[in-house]
């Protein structure tokens, strides 16, 4: 196997933040470890997805469950339904459990959705929560490699998957590449769609980690799994392997989703700014973000007057519109304060999360793991998982 080296980032910084190190920066390539030769392939002990759509959206990773002839762990809410997700995989001959999620749990209250809760930056989505129960479940099993797949991803290489498993033993993740349509934020896709730098991140719809050794969590915000990534002062070693695809979806359609996304968009692209220029994540002070939300008004302000006359948004234009507006009102809600308020909060939950691990008891199932964790669940009959 080579050895890993960082490969640099390509992009410069977007117009509106160039020659200012408090600017969002279009990539941060530099902070992975990327051009790894895959070493021999290695088992899967779990497939685990956080599923709200239709239960047909499981088909791939039942397939890919098949393959590896691995556990697969479905966390069920709104329109996915566990009984019907059972049923999907049944005669298949993968050991599924399923589990209906609505909202309670054992898991530890964060404080920084309490500081959240009620404001205009809040999110609504789930995906922390149930990312939160398979990192629990993983540890209870001692699964030391699971695979994260959101539903919406497609077309993984099984085989460069085995590969991309095996470089756990020397990483704290794996993203696979998305080589479909780009995994970004609102602002991102409309800034690329503008004419903007714009590149793309690991993420957690298609993640490999060491369930039995990791100790990080998902705050409940939009891109949740960069601050997975991060060890409380920069980013771990993180290596990109395999390939996937996920697919086209309209970012543009619900103005409330740019809304959603704005706060943890600001945190995280603030807090991979100061990694990309060496700076540790204390360096987020209210002094470097009042910079930055600054910026960043700037940029959305000009990736908003850009929108009319750029050719890939004809079909979109006014929903663009509608999208940044909904942007901008959410950015204008957050502060300075709150971002370094925020910060200090996900700081003592991550020791409250490492000390919830501890606490964890052994088990032999998914299905009495998440029973455990106070969300009941049901196996495939005979399954192992």
């Amino acid at each position: 196997m080579r050895s890993p080296t960082r490969r640099s980032g390509t992009g410069t910084p977007n117009s509106s933040t160039s020659g200012s190190t408090a600017g969002q920066h279009p990539s941060h390539e530099k902070l992975l470890v990327r051009d790894v030769a895959l070493p021999d392939a290695a088992a899967l002990d779990a497939i685990i997805v956080p599923t709200a759509r239709a239960v047909s959206m499981l088909d791939h990773a039942v397939s890919l469950a098949m393959k590896f002839g691995c556990p697969l762990v479905v966390l069920c809410s709104r329109r996915a339904d566990a009984a019907a997700a059972l049923d999907r995989a049944r005669g298949t001959g993968v050991a599924m459990s399923a589990a209906d999620f609505r909202g309670e749990s054992f898991l530890p209250r964060f404080r920084t959705t309490e500081l959240l809760r009620g404001q205009p930056v809040r999110r609504t989505t789930d995906t922390a929560d149930k990312r939160n129960l398979g990192l629990a479940v993983g540890r209870m099993l001692g699964w030391r490699r699971v695979l994260f797949l959101d539903d919406d991803i497609r077309e993984v290489d099984a085989g460069l998957l085995a590969g991309a498993a095996a470089l756990l033993d020397h990483h704290d993740a794996v993203g696979l590449e998305n080589t479909g349509f780009e995994d970004n934020s609102v602002v991102c896709h409309a800034n690329r769609a503008t004419g903007g730098d714009q590149g793309t991140f690991v993420g957690g719809g298609a993640l490999l980690i060491p369930a039995a050794r990791n100790i990080s969590f998902f705050p409940h915000i939009y891109n949740e799994d960069w601050f997975f990534l991060l060890n409380g002062r920069r980013i771990g070693s993180v290596a990109v392997g395999g390939v996937c695809e996920q697919q086209p979806f309209n970012p543009y359609a619900d103005p409330d989703r740019a809304r959603q996304e704005e706060f943890g968009d600001c945190l995280a692209e603030g807090m991979f700014s100061l990694l990309d220029n060496g700076r540790e994540a204390q360096a987020a002070t209210a002094e470097f973000w009042a910079g930055f939300l600054r910026q960043r008004h700037d940029l959305i302000t000009s990736i908003r007057d850009r929108v009319p006359t750029a050719p890939r948004l004809a079909d979109h234009k006014h929903e663009a519109e509608q999208a940044l507006a909904a942007s901008l009102r959410s950015l204008e809600t957050i502060s300075p304060g709150l971002c370094v308020t925020f910060l200090a909060k996900w700081r003592r939950d991550r020791m409250r999360w490492r000390q919830f691990l501890t606490t964890l008891p052994s088990m032999t199932s998914a299905a009495s793991a998440l029973t455990y964790l106070g969300v009941p669940a049901r196996s495939l009959p005979g399954g192992a998982a």
